[in-house]
């Protein structure tokens, strides 16, 4: 089983713009999800060199998936770290796929784990599915069917539906002493705002 290794291909994300640059913001935006990548760079690009996070994301996107430039992972994985270290979780998730993959940086599952996780605290069931296949398979983690059963059944109750099958996959592997100790630790993982998560 790999890890959910598809990107928000072509979505682009919508981020509450608080700057002085919101319109610039939203015209690229409304470029982007019409097609025109041109106007999108032109307007983003700026944003993104000034700091903003989802200017940033969204180049990122631009560059992974190669919509109005030459595909170059290398520039994804550029403008992805910088809005994921400003804690975009979006940016973060695709930071993990891009490290989960190998595309523009050298393959690290532990990169991916690190990124992931922070995604998954922030409620990304995506980032959350993710978790439970590195548990469950011991990607760069010990294999822990314990936090794998956790993790699905967090990306599950958050919407994430193909989490549930995973959840209860794994379930045939465990006891139901181990089921409902994976059961309370979501619970309490969850009513942490996710920082009581087993580790």
């Amino acid at each position: 089983m790999k890890l959910l290794t598809s990107l928000m291909v072509g979505a682009f994300f919508m981020f509450g713009a608080v700057s002085a640059h919101a319109q610039d913001f939203d015209r690229g935006l409304a470029a982007a999800q019409s097609g025109d990548f041109a106007t999108a760079l032109k307007e983003w690009r700026p944003l993104a060199e000034q700091g903003d996070a989802g200017a940033q994301a969204n180049l990122g996107v631009m560059y992974d998936n190669g919509q109005g430039v030459v595909q170059d992972y290398a520039e994804a994985v550029k403008w992805y770290r910088l809005a994921a270290e400003q804690g975009t979780v979006e940016a973060q998730y695709n930071l993990g796929v891009i490290y989960n993959k190998g595309e523009g940086v050298t393959q690290d599952y532990a990169e991916a784990v690190k990124w992931f996780r922070l995604a998954a605290e922030q409620g990304y069931a995506m980032a959350q599915y993710n978790l439970g296949v590195v548990y469950e398979f011991g990607h760069s983690v010990l294999q822990d069917n314990l936090l794998s059963h956790m993790w699905y059944n967090i990306a599950s109750a958050n919407g994430y539906k193909k989490s549930s099958e995973r959840r209860d996959e794994i379930a045939t592997k465990m006891t139901s002493a181990d089921i409902s100790k994976a059961q309370a630790m979501a619970k309490v993982c969850m009513s942490s705002g996710y920082k009581n998560c087993g580790w």
